[in-house]
């Protein structure tokens, strides 16, 4: 049977149109305008693989699936994969510290097309420990410093620090390494180096390499010692991770399905009451929402709470019930001559700008003999009566207030910080004092309890320019105090590189 020329030239046709759409190309995404790297390598992400164990899904079997990151054959990777060998126990760690995140974080990366590796980048910046602070002011579990963090939309404030809700910053994480791909042409080793050093150093590097006709990639590029290190620890953790049977080390088993629930509260609320409500104790309410300062959530939000799945149901049933009037407590404070808003502010531990919100005053202006709410939980009140009543019972020394005294002098003579004395008076730094005044002093004992809740120690390392005037500034702490913390390590002159101890409270936004 013969067929005419035409019918071949069809067929010829047909045969390349179906080869054509039984290929799929994956779309690169579009990059700004930016250095190029070369030579450039592309990295194809792979469709998840789900692995099941005979009942279910498992977290760590499931991220492993997820790695996309082509393999690595570079010394620093088996100089850092060694260093966790020789830590087992850290491994240990970070898995147990992971386990209320681990979900969520996988979804996140899953969500934003990012490489399963990205997911263990909390425990290269924080071991897994939300509540983490660094020299360089970096807190949370994906360690942002306040400007990046501001950047992608984590509030901080004296309520709240977005940086350590692992919610939002698992959320601001992901979208920041999503842009870094996007811009280096998903070369996720200057990525990820980004992270660390910021985009604008990589850059720079890059276009240092490309000028005198040197290699672009990762390894190539001159870069800071904390971030020639940073990358090869993640990969060795991966490395390891893959391969854990064959370095002996033993993945915890754990159920691929959330950990908490994201409930909306809807406003307001004292976060003991929450804790009763989800039949929790506050440590551990706090555990899965550390970025609250505050006994009680922000006045205008975030107005949601991360509460254990098994709770939830019950939570939400409880907090229908409340009546809007339990939800907080408002204090009413009648405002006396002489008065300002900074000294009652000081009055009640919160700041001025917290009752200019939450009387929406539009500045500092006020008058005798009109009130102020003050946002106090109903169980806040409780336990500042009851510190009253002990305080008047307690036999702690007074001191008389004489002529020429300020709160300044009077802490200098008694080697004592002036806030302190305040607050054990409840009196502003500010407020007059009247001769004859008897002021309360406590013992040395109950300062360094009153510190001990919420402070942490952290190493900073000494900057070029830096002074102690400078790095007291930076993390709000006193000059007196660096000196007695680094008394036998602190010289005349501070040296780059020097390592001092620096005692922050977490609790309080960074400056």
């Amino acid at each position: 049977m013969t067929f005419p020329a035409s019918f071949f030239g069809l067929l010829t046709f047909s045969l390349f149109f179906l080869s054509a759409c039984s290929t799929h190309t994956k779309p690169q995404p579009i990059s700004p305008a930016i250095i190029k790297v070369v030579p450039k390598q592309e990295v194809h992400l792979q469709q998840p693989k789900f692995i099941k164990t005979k009942k279910t899904l498992d977290s760590w079997q499931h991220l492993v699936s997820l790695f996309a990151i082509p393999p690595q054959d570079n010394p620093r990777i088996e100089k850092e994969l060694q260093t966790l060998l020789k830590n087992p126990h850290y491994i240990e760690m970070i898995q147990l510290r992971a386990e209320p995140y681990l979900y969520n974080i996988i979804e996140a990366v899953k969500e934003k097309g990012l490489p399963g590796e990205l997911a263990l980048l909390p425990a290269v910046e924080s071991a897994f420990k939300a509540h983490a602070y660094s020299h360089a002011q970096a807190s949370g579990l994906w360690q942002f410093i306040p400007s990046t963090g501001r950047m992608f939309g984590l509030k901080q404030n004296w309520w709240y620090d977005g940086r350590r809700d692992v919610y939002s910053s698992t959320q601001a994480a992901t979208d920041y390494l999503h842009s870094l791909g996007q811009h280096f042409d998903n070369d996720w080793l200057l990525a990820l180096a980004s992270y660390n050093a910021g985009r604008g150093k990589v850059n720079r590097s890059i276009q240092f390499n490309i000028k005198r006709n040197k290699a672009t990639q990762y390894w190539n590029l001159k870069l800071p010692k904390e971030t020639q290190r940073y990358v090869p620890k993640l990969l060795a953790l991966a490395k390891l991770f893959a391969n854990a049977k064959h370095y002996g080390i033993k993945l915890k088993t754990l159920e691929h399905k959330p950990h908490y629930s994201v409930i909306n509260i809807g406003s307001q609320l004292d976060l003991r009451k929450a804790a009763e409500l989800s039949n929790m104790t506050l440590d551990e309410l706090f555990h899965l929402n550390p970025g609250f300062n505050r006994g009680y959530t922000p006045p205008q939000g975030p107005h949601r709470l991360l509460i254990p799945v098994a709770k939830a149901k019950q939570f939400k049933k409880n907090l229908a019930l409340l009546p809007a009037s339990q939800r907080v407590q408002w204090q009413r404070h009648k405002i006396k001559s002489g008065q300002s808003l900074s000294t009652i502010a000081h009055q009640y531990h919160i700041t001025a700008q917290v009752l200019r919100n939450v009387n929406h005053l539009k500045n500092n202006t006020i008058r005798a003999g009109k009130y102020l709410f003050i946002p106090i939980s109903k169980t806040a009140l409780k336990t500042q009566y009851s510190q009253r009543e002990a305080l008047n019972k307690a036999n702690y020394p007074r001191y008389t207030v004489k002529t020429g005294d300020s709160l300044w002098r009077i802490a200098k003579q008694l080697n004592l910080h002036s806030k302190d004395i305040a607050r054990w008076n409840r009196i502003g730094l500010h407020t007059p004092l009247y001769l004859g005044q008897k002021l309360i002093i406590k013992s040395a004992k109950a300062i360094k309890i009153s510190r001990a809740a919420t402070n942490q120690s952290i190493r900073y390392t000494v900057r070029s320019g830096d002074s102690l005037s400078t790095i007291s500034e930076k993390f709000n702490v006193h000059i007196k105090d660096l000196r007695k913390w680094n008394k036998h390590t602190l010289h005349k002159y501070l040296q780059p590189g020097q390592r001092l101890i620096v005692k922050i409270d977490i609790t309080q936004p960074s400056t």
